[in-house]
């Protein structure tokens, strides 16, 4: 024995496999990427920042990301990858070390009805766990408790083969929670039926109002071919059968002209094609008409709550499921801890803990009944943390897309402990970060730059957070930016009076919105400020609101084509060449026949990744060569389109080319900062605070006189936030009135008046704790955004 024991106190030579511990990128060219080579450590947090599409997106969610997500769905079977999304290789040489990555973005979580916080999370299925054991009296297994489990009874007969076969009858039970008159959505949806048709027409004198539906296309035949009713006779005249075939009648097969076809009733139909899907993906005709014919009621047999009366009547301590769910997050944490049952220690053990991390993270103002869909873009992101935060992985690499967006600088603070809490678990942390207070707590710094779009896509930075600071880079000089206080503020012309506000949290608050100035509307996360600004002053009359909902576009969809930019244009170019302006359309006559105007051909090559290859007969230009014969100012309509935004301003501000009504949109656009997006770029490469932007520009030339914007300074580097600043002032001086809700300490500071609502979250906030002043929120310090503006601004 003694033979084995060490003698020598040297440490062992190390292994082989502990010697990579980098994550190697050579020759990255994805979008505006300029063959960007670095090396990233491994187990560290490394930040990357930049001015707004700098590339930094581009190289750690397309290219590191994307290819390790590659990667890992080629592990899988080809059955089960026909299934996934087909994902091409990233534009790069090499790429070496890479671990499993976990992206944690800021899309918002689905909208699925029966989708809540507590289902995302696993908090949900634990305290269903924790009723079936301890809840009475007792009503079944964990399902009975779920609002997404209908209760099934069958019965039947089944074969025994034992000898000689005999048949046993059996009946199959399972209770589920869900309610049946809502079927777990906790609403019930009604029908406005005078929104579908208008009875005092006829089918064929167009009595639908439904979009989509009129007697020229396919409806038509079916509805004139079905021999359900006379498309002739007015609707009102119908019998009761002919009303109910028109609206509800099952699917059933009939022949029209000799071409078998199915007939549907009105209500089904619309119900499958419309009103079952998310309403925000639909298109905005149609969903003006869903809004019209829909009405929403909480569901009367389970109050809203989705569940069962039995799941409801099974009760902890005099707490049922439906009381739990429907708790603050803070609150529910504590009374999980006030239960003390040996037999399910371990279950409460890690649903304390769950609990906790909710409220560690600055979420314990939600309760687990808030529908998913409701969340803000930062909520859904920590929400998503929340799963890791728990998870037994190590060694994997989480990439954080702006962790810190919609947060008070006091919750940046815990959020912050998190982001080092995955390193220490032994992970690879990449962040994506504009604010100075998360990049400080970086380990390694990758600075992308010097400018944006075409002149972006290059490293300038590599290193610690100190060398940036002495690093002359743009990032590097703004880092230790701090705004003043201005030191005289505008004032008011008038004020918009909110009374008794009761929306979500807001406990009755009365407030004096001053009009014709910059007002800060701030406080922690889910202290009520979106409820007040977006509760109270509803957009409509003189209203823009501006909020931070994705913009629904597809690959088709542009710069251009959102802002109405591409209008003047074509007229422009169909008048300089006395033809029509349809051809100067990608999506109409002037497409490219092979790509249909696509510029990219995609090929589904079946179990293997598909690959989008550039069209060669347009070269990617996504019109028919005829119409590239046709010129303005002599370009065609390609080269305008892969303009950026500044040199379009300029060809379309003077010359032959001089188009008064593309100069004004190019130059909002310039206005908002986006003057390097190419009018043909593809919305669906823009980042979020990018689309926000573009929304701001395509809403200035609305005729409102109040603008309520969302948290502007979203995805915006230092740098970008001063320009913001400018045109927020030229709003205003403009005679607009500006409110916005913000937490960036910049702006709060260049705001004539704060609103500070608190004190604390959920139902520890919905007050309003201030009003005044930046300079009078300095100087009382009373409360906690006083704290942090006053430390901001070095007083």
């Amino acid at each position: 024995m003694s033979t084995a024991t060490r003698t020598d106190t040297q440490s062992p030579a190390p292994h082989t496999a502990d010697s990579h511990d980098l994550i190697r990128v050579h020759g990255a060219r994805e979008n505006n990427l300029k063959d960007v080579s670095i090396e990233i450590p491994k187990r560290r947090l490394t930040v990357f920042t930049g001015v707004s599409g700098s590339g930094k997106s581009s190289l750690v969610f397309n290219t590191i990301a994307a290819e390790s997500q590659r990667l890992i769905n080629e592990t899988y079977s080809a059955f089960v990858q026909g299934f996934m999304p087909t994902l091409a290789r990233p534009e790069v040489d090499v790429l070496e070390g890479l671990t499993t990555a976990i992206i944690v973005d800021q899309q918002r979580m689905g909208t699925d009805p029966r989708s809540t916080v507590g289902t995302a999370t696993d908090a949900n299925a634990m305290l269903r766990i924790l009723f079936s054991r301890l809840g009475t009296p007792h009503i079944g297994p964990p399902s009975a408790y779920a609002f997404n489990v209908p209760s099934v009874r069958a019965s039947g007969a089944i074969t025994v083969e034992r000898g000689a076969k005999k048949a046993v009858k059996a009946t199959f039970t399972r209770t589920g929670g869900m309610c049946t008159r809502c079927e777990g959505r906790g609403t019930v949806s009604d029908i406005d039926l005078t929104q579908l048709y208008d009875d005092s027409k006829s089918l064929n004198e167009g009595a639908l109002t439904i979009p989509g539906y009129s007697m020229d296309g396919w409806y038509g035949r079916i509805f004139a071919g079905c021999g359900f009713f006379d498309p002739d006779k007015p609707i009102r005249k119908y019998t009761k059968k002919e009303l109910n075939d028109l609206l509800h009648k099952e699917p059933t097969k009939i022949k029209v002209d000799g071409i078998n076809l199915t007939y549907e009733g009105l209500i089904p139909k619309i119900q499958k094609s419309m009103l079952s899907k998310d309403i925000d993906a639909l298109q905005p005709h149609v969903r003006a008409f869903v809004e019209r014919a829909m009405t929403f009621a909480v569901c009367p047999e389970c109050d809203g709550t989705r569940l069962s009366e039995a799941a409801r009547s099974s009760k902890i301590k005099g707490i049922s499921i439906a009381d739990a769910c429907a708790m603050q997050i803070s609150d529910l944490a504590d009374w999980v801890c006030s239960l003390d049952e040996p037999s399910v220690a371990p279950l409460l053990a890690k649903l304390q803990h769950t609990l906790k991390s909710f409220v560690e993270i600055g979420l314990g103002y939600l309760s687990l009944d808030r529908p998913s869909g409701t969340l803000s873009g930062g909520e859904a992101q920590r929400v998503k943390m929340i799963r890791h935060l728990g998870s037994s992985l190590t060694d994997t690499t989480y990439v954080f897309d702006e962790p810190t967006i919609g947060l008070h600088p006091h919750d940046i603070q815990r959020m912050n402990d998190l982001l080092l809490r995955l390193r220490d678990k032994g992970n690879t942390v990449l962040v994506v970060e504009h604010k100075p207070e998360t990049i400080a707590i970086a380990d390694h710094v990758v600075d992308l730059g010097p400018g944006a779009g075409t002149a972006g896509g290059s490293v300038c930075f590599e290193g610690t957070v100190e060398g940036l600071r002495t690093s002359g880079t743009i990032t590097g000089r703004h880092f230790d930016d701090r705004a003043v206080l201005k030191e005289t503020v505008r004032t008011p012309t008038g004020t918009l009076e909110i009374r008794g506000a009761t929306t979500h949290n807001l406990q009755d608050v009365d407030v004096d919105i001053p009009l014709g100035v910059l007002t800060v509307v701030t406080g922690v996360a889910g202290s009520g400020k979106s409820s007040l600004v977006h509760g109270s002053i509803p957009a409509g009359e003189g209203v823009v609101s501006i909020d931070q909902s994705p913009i629904r576009g597809s690959r088709r969809s542009n710069p251009a084509t959102y802002t109405g930019l591409l209008d003047p244009i074509r007229k422009a170019f169909a008048k300089a060449n006395g033809v029509k302006p349809a051809l100067f359309s990608a999506n109409s006559e002037g497409a490219c026949p092979t790509c249909n105007g696509a510029g990219v051909i995609y090929t589904d090559l079946a179990m293997m990744a598909g690959v989008a290859t550039t069209c060669e007969e347009c070269e990617g230009k996504r019109f028919q060569a005829s119409v590239l014969d046709h010129h303005l100012g002599g370009r065609d309509i390609s080269e305008v389109l892969a303009m950026s935004v500044t040199e379009a301003e300029e060809f379309f501000g003077t010359g032959e080319a001089h188009t008064p009504a593309a100069h004004r949109i190019l130059g909002r656009l310039a206005d908002v900062g986006l003057g390097y997006l190419s009018l043909g770029q593809p919305l669906t490469t823009l980042s979020g605070g990018e689309r926000q932007r573009l929304k701001l520009a395509t809403h200035m030339a609305e005729k409102g006189g109040v603008y309520v914007l969302d948290e502007p300074t979203a995805g915006l580097h230092l740098a970008d936030v001063e320009q913001l600043l400018g045109l927020l002032d030229r709003l205003v001086d403009s005679g607009k009135s500006v409110i916005v809700v913000e937490h960036h300490q910049a702006v709060m500071a260049h705001a004539d008046w704060i609103i500070d609502l608190g004190p604390g979250a959920g139902h520890d906030g919905g007050k309003i704790v201030f009003e005044g002043t930046p300079a009078d929120l300095v100087a009382a310090g009373s409360t906690l955004t006083g704290e942090h503006l006053a430390a901001y601004v070095g007083t």
